[in-house]
C-alpha cells in the first residue's frame, strides 16, 4: 500500500440513490486514494449494486444504512475507518453526488499532512468567480449560513455548506460520536465543536461541479432546524468557556447588557442603539477567546 505524507488516505462517500453519480466519483479517485467507504444511506435504486462493481484506484468498501440522514452515514464511514485503518490516517468526505471536484483532492488533504491543521474544509466561495458559478439560491443560502455559523462557533467562516472535507485521524478518535449531529446542518454542529474544542481548522480554495443532481433540502425546515441546532451549540460553546476565559466573560457581560437596552427601549426607544454596538463587541470578544483557544492572535 502506497502511503502519501507516511499517512494512509481514505475518503468517506455518503450516497443516496446516486446511481447516476456513484461510479464517476470512484472511477476519479485520485490514484494516491487508498481506502473508499461508501455508505449507502437508504437508496431504492441501483447505488449499491454500481458502488459495489464500480472500478475505482481504491480499496472499496460499500456499507449498507436505512436512511439515517447524510450526518450519521458519515459518521458511520469515518467509525469503520477506526475500526479498520492503522493509525495515522486522513478521513475525507466527497458526496456521492459528483459535486466535489477530484483534482481539489491532493489540497484538501496537504494541511493534515502538513501538521498545519485537523480538519480542513473545502472553499467555494474564495473569489468573485467561484462564487459568481454557483446557483444565486445557494449563493444567498451559503452567505447567510456563513454569517450563522460564524456566530455560533466563534470563527469567521465563508462557506460552512461545502461538505468536501479531511480530518484526522487523532481528530476522530476523539470526537464525540454519541452527541453527533445526524442529517443536514452536520458540517455546521462540526465547525461549532471544533472551535469550542480548541482543534485547528483550515479552508482550501475547492471548485463546486454543478450537474443534474437534486438537492434533498426543504429550505423552511432546513432552517428551523439547523438555525435552532446552532442557537443551541453556540450557548453550550459560550457557557462551557465562561469561567475559563476572561474574554467569554466579557463577551457575556456585553451580551447581558444588549438585553437590558433591549428592555429599557420600551422606555427610551433612542435605547435601542445600545443593543447592537453591545451584541456587536459580545461577538468579536466571543472571536478573540476562541482565537485565544487555539493560541491564536489576540487582535480583535
Amino acid at each position: 500500500m502506497d502511503m502519501m505524507g507516511g499517512q494512509t488516505i481514505c475518503v468517506v462517500i455518503p450516497a443516496r440513490n446516486e446511481e447516476a453519480h456513484i461510479y464517476k466519483v470512484l472511477e476519479t479517485l485520485p490514484e494516491f486514494v487508498d481506502y473508499a467507504v461508501v455508505i449507502d444511506d437508504g437508496s431504492t435504486d441501483a447505488t449499491h449494486k454500481i458502488a459495489s462493481t464500480a472500478s475505482s484506484p481504491a480499496k472499496v468498501t460499500v456499507l449498507q444504512t436505512r436512511g439515517m440522514g447524510v450526518g450519521a452515514a458519515i459518521d458511520i464511514g469515518h467509525q469503520h475507518l477506526l475500526k479498520t485503518i492503522q493509525q495515522p490516517f486522513v478521513s475525507v468526505v466527497m458526496a456521492g453526488d459528483g459535486q466535489m471536484n477530484p483534482k481539489d483532492f491532493a489540497a484538501i488533504v496537504q494541511p493534515i499532512l502538513n501538521n498545519e491543521a485537523d480538519h480542513v474544509k473545502g472553499n467555494r466561495m474564495s473569489t468573485l468567480a467561484d462564487i459568481e458559478q454557483m446557483p444565486r439560491q445557494r449563493r444567498r443560502a451559503s452567505r447567510i449560513l456563513g454569517w450563522l455559523t460564524t456566530l455560533a462557533s466563534g470563527r469567521v467562516t465563508s462557506d460552512p455548506q461545502c461538505g468536501y472535507t479531511a480530518t484526522s485521524s487523532n481528530l476522530l478518535e476523539h470526537w464525540d460520536w454519541e452527541r453527533s449531529w445526524r442529517g443536514y446542518g452536520y458540517p455546521n454542529y462540526w465547525l461549532i465543536h471544533l472551535s469550542s474544542q480548541g482543534w485547528r481548522v483550515q479552508d482550501v480554495r475547492v471548485k463546486a461541479v454543478y450537474g443534474s443532481e437534486q438537492s434533498g433540502i426543504k429550505p423552511v425546515r432546513f432552517f428551523a432546524s439547523v438555525g435552532r441546532m446552532m442557537t443551541i451549540e453556540h450557548h453550550r460553546r459560550a457557557f462551557k468557556h465562561l469561567f475559563g476565559s476572561v474574554w467569554m466573560m466579557l463577551s457575556f457581560l456585553f451580551y447581558i447588557t444588549g438585553y437590558g437596552f433591549g428592555i429599557y427601549t420600551i422606555q427610551k426607544p433612542v435605547a435601542l442603539l445600545g443593543l447592537p454596538l453591545c451584541w456587536w463587541m459580545a461577538h468579536r470578544l466571543d472571536r478573540l477567546a476562541m482565537r485565544r483557544l487555539i493560541g491564536g492572535r489576540t487582535k480583535i
